[in-house]
């Protein structure tokens, strides 16, 4: 990724002003958020925290919930759970929701750090964004995006089509993600 210098330089800058920092790398799906979290962690040695482990259970689905403009992810839990305790400075724990197997994995504890990633579609939720010291937004081309989750898993492909791309372009539709981001990085 051509601007992960820039990006580090970004988040040096910001842990100078404040820490511990809280950074939310959102974006469309495919559009590198994972390989950026992976990334950075090992540049700055530091945690991420995926909303995919927040998905909602099945008992959370309802009509409701999934009509809105990303309801699909358990935002309270993952600021109870994870973004209030490290806010005040505490260790946080919380266990991954596993859509697979329909169960909660084994809890992951988040030690305190002087900065937290948080990445995954929906991270910065108007419900949660203001929590973040720093935004970032991946995009990229429909082709692209459709080429690498083909890669990724072609059995899944039609399901993103069908499903989630459907859920996060109005989510993005709904809130001004993208405009709210303190940067917007095209992969």
């Amino acid at each position: 990724m051509d601007s992960f210098e820039n990006i580090c330089q970004l988040i040096n800058e910001k842990l100078k002003q404040k820490q511990p920092l809280f950074v939310a790398i959102d974006g469309r799906c495919a559009s590198g958020k994972t390989t950026l979290a992976k990334k950075l962690q090992a540049h700055f040695s530091c945690p991420v925290i995926a909303m995919d482990d927040f998905f909602l259970q099945p008992q959370q689905r309802t009509e409701e919930r999934l009509a809105q403009p990303g309801g699909n992810v358990d935002r309270e839990r993952f600021f109870q759970e994870v973004l209030k305790p490290l806010k005040e400075k505490q260790e946080a724990c919380y266990r991954p929701y596993d859509c697979q197997s329909q169960s909660f994995l084994p809890a992951i504890a988040v030690e305190k750090s002087d900065l937290y990633l948080v990445e995954g579609s929906y991270a910065c939720h108007p419900e949660i964004a203001t929590e973040y010291d720093l935004k970032l937004f991946l995009t990229t081309t429909v082709e692209k995006q459709l080429a690498r989750l083909e890669k990724r898993n072609p059995q899944k492909l039609k399901q993103f089509q069908e499903r989630w791309i459907p859920l996060e372009e109005s989510y993005f539709s709904a809130y001004p993600i993208e405009k709210a981001a303190d940067l917007v990085v095209t992969t």
